[in-house]
């Protein structure tokens, strides 16, 4: 099946503490189902002390499931669902159902 989201998008967060959020994806975990977002789902994490890093607690992106993520639509910014559209040469494309518009083209 096709992906609906994918790496380099700009994702809407739809629920949870991060709700109404928006960010680019930098990761997507096909297994679990779960992506990770710029800036959204901060965690503090403790850090170890290693030869290359120091130690303490860092901030960094913890994933979201991908059914709390919908795209923003290119146009506007306001989230959309994806559709999908075969072009003349047989290459299928993700379309923005809200406006139309052509995701990957």
């Amino acid at each position: 099946m096709a992906a609906k989201i994918r790496k380099g998008d700009k994702v809407v967060v739809l629920t949870g503490r991060d709700k109404g959020r928006s960010g680019e994806v930098i990761q997507v975990l096909r297994e679990q189902d779960r992506a990770l977002v710029r800036g959204v789902h901060i965690v503090k994490r403790h850090q170890r002390q290693t030869p290359t890093q120091d130690g303490g607690i860092i901030s960094k992106e913890a994933s979201v499931h991908l059914s709390n993520l919908v795209l923003a639509d290119p146009k506007d910014g306001k989230p959309t669902r994806v559709g999908f559209k075969t072009l003349p040469d047989g290459k299928k494309i993700r379309v923005a159902k809200r406006s139309g518009v052509e995701i990957d083209g």
